[in-house]
């Protein structure tokens, strides 16, 4: 089977990993987007403090926590897997018990999470945060380097045969790929409105609300506005899964149907502490507040805004003085560490509220909607939409999160 995979994100290198595993013949178009999700996703697993009021979200990202130690073992990369632990942290230890109960409610279906404990004292953890806070240990969560993962798996894909080819895909009302070449100097950022999420989201331990409000409404781009050059080129596929991210209602608009995923932008900064080992430190994840969690060579990660700003992703004075004045309060202790990266990613949200995967027709699949949770459910994302493409069951009940037909 012939399975044209739009989108090289976490998801789409997902999808094209487990397609090549089965023997379909694989096709990967990358459209070389600024401000795709990845790269600038934080890489915090820990699924199980999030969407206390929504099984079916939370169901979803504790099945891609879950296949994640399996994923490292297949693919046999160092891909910033490590599990570190998550630090619950509140300034009034009254605050933790809304979450404690959720854990212990989960703990049953969920053992990987640990034994979750009190810390009497996490700076001996993460020793930058601040004293006095109060603080739960989650010792299954784990971190990982989002790019790192992406790479391999498409790494492993094109060594089972896959193709990656560069350009703007378009669809036709009947499903087919046309793949175009974009102007030098043309970055693919249609201008259509935000959608507004849905109303009643319930909280979760780290994801905020958006800080403003969505733009006003603009006219949706098109192959003239994107300056495409030459005629498409068709990419002969008997399936598309379109894992185009933020960009996905643009790209499945020809098909007739309106899908009401918008970006959110993320802007988050990396900071070093010479001479510091960082490796080993946990996920800080506070009630309100930034989160903050440590990698290998010394790299500290401090964010994120939560941005409704359209199709934007700029790095902002704004943006980063929330990030760092927020992270500050946290971990005072990182006052003098070096800032030696921004990033900023647009998040795909489906603002019904839940992730979007499944047919919208009989030859296209779409899977994006993961959010703040791309990281942490990509590749699983990934394989069901693959699943889903070669005629299979899914390894998860795709109901809760299929699009309108």
């Amino acid at each position: 089977m012939r399975v044209v995979v739009i989108g090289s994100g976490i998801v789409g290198a997902g999808a094209a990993y487990h397609l090549t595993r089965r023997g379909a013949a694989v096709t990967v178009v990358d459209a070389g987007c600024q401000g795709g999700a990845t790269r600038a996703g934080a890489g915090i697993v820990c699924p199980w403090v999030d969407h206390p009021e929504d099984d079916d979200w939370y169901r979803l990202t504790r099945e891609g926590a879950r296949a994640y130690p399996a994923l490292v073992e297949e693919l046999g990369e160092d891909i910033g897997y490590a599990k570190v632990g998550a630090l619950l942290v509140a300034e009034d230890p009254v605050d933790l018990e809304p979450v404690r109960a959720l854990l212990r409610r989960r703990h049953a279906a969920a053992p990987e999470m640990g034994d979750v404990v009190d810390v009497d004292t996490p700076t001996e953890l993460f020793p930058p945060l601040s004293d006095g806070l109060s603080a739960l240990l989650v010792p299954g969560a784990a971190r990982v380097d989002g790019c790192s993962v992406r790479d391999a798996l498409l790494l492993a894909a094109l060594a089972g045969g896959a193709q990656v080819r560069t350009g703007v895909a378009t669809l036709t009302p009947d499903g087919r790929v046309l793949l175009y070449q974009a102007e030098e100097s043309t970055q693919w950022s249609p201008a259509v409105a935000a959608a507004a999420p849905a109303e009643g989201e319930p909280a979760s331990w780290r994801q905020a609300a958006p800080l403003s409000a969505a733009p006003a409404a603009a006219a949706p781009a098109s192959p003239e506005a994107l300056r495409l050059t030459g005629e498409g080129v068709p990419v002969e596929a008997d399936m598309v899964i379109v894992a185009a991210g933020a960009w996905t209602g643009e790209v499945c608009r020809p098909l007739g149907v309106e899908l009401p995923v918008f970006p959110r932008r993320g802007q988050i900064l990396h900071a070093t502490m010479e001479g510091v080992d960082t490796a080993w430190w946990p996920i800080i994840l506070p009630r309100t507040g930034p989160y903050l969690l440590g990698f290998p060579d010394s790299r500290v990660v401090v964010g994120a805004t939560v941005e409704d700003v359209g199709f934007s992703p700029r790095v902002t004075m704004g943006g980063l003085d929330e990030v760092i004045e927020a992270g500050l309060r946290v971990a005072p202790g990182l006052f003098n560490a070096t800032v030696t990266e921004t990033r900023v990613g647009l998040r795909p949200v489906y603002a019904p509220g839940r992730a979007l995967i499944g047919p919208l027709t009989d030859r296209v699949i779409v899977a994006t909607g993961l959010s703040a949770y791309g990281l942490t459910a990509g590749p699983f994302t990934g394989e069901v939409a693959a699943a889903l493409a070669l005629g299979e069951t899914p390894p998860l009940d795709i109901a809760p999160y299929a699009p309108p037909r």
